[in-house]
């Protein structure tokens, strides 16, 4: 590990951090992985740009492995972004602790798992019990943070 790695790490601040950082990086993960599949898949089902203008219109032309990997990309927009506003603002607060630091890494990791189920099963009801675990840990760092500030 370098000097600066090092003295990143030491910084309890951007230890905490690190989760969104991983999340992060696993959405753009997920983005690669969406346009390397789908922009064949395109080309193979004879949708042409101007076509994908309104994404619901071309759908039943694509493969169910393809479109899952779109709506997995899609998901990484919506509840994790109250993962990443509750995390800058217990790190901005000082509600960066251990217990904080512990939901947000299940919470990350359950959301890859989620992206890998959505992506590489059609088991609907075991992505939708890892979606909700991750929920509970959302909504425990969340309510962590509420009761810290409001209690």
């Amino acid at each position: 590990m370098d000097e600066q790695t090092a003295t990143l790490m030491a910084d309890p601040v951007a230890r905490f951090l690190l989760p969104v950082l991983v999340l992060a990086i696993w959405t753009m993960i997920m983005w690669f992985w969406m346009y390397f599949t789908r922009l064949p898949a395109f080309q193979k089902a004879g949708i042409q740009p101007d076509d994908a203008r309104h994404p619901g219109t071309y759908g039943d032309k694509l493969p169910s492995n393809i479109r899952a990997i779109a709506d997995n990309y899609n998901h990484l927009h919506e509840a994790p972004t109250v993962f990443y506003a509750v995390m800058f603002f217990a790190a901005l607060t000082g509600g960066h602790d251990m217990l904080g630091g512990y939901l947000a890494w299940i919470y990350v990791g359950l959301r890859i798992v989620h992206s890998l189920v959505q992506v590489l099963s059609s088991n609907v009801t075991l992505r939708f019990i890892v979606f909700a675990l991750s929920s509970f840990a959302l909504f425990g760092l969340t309510l962590k943070e509420a009761f810290r500030i409001l209690v």
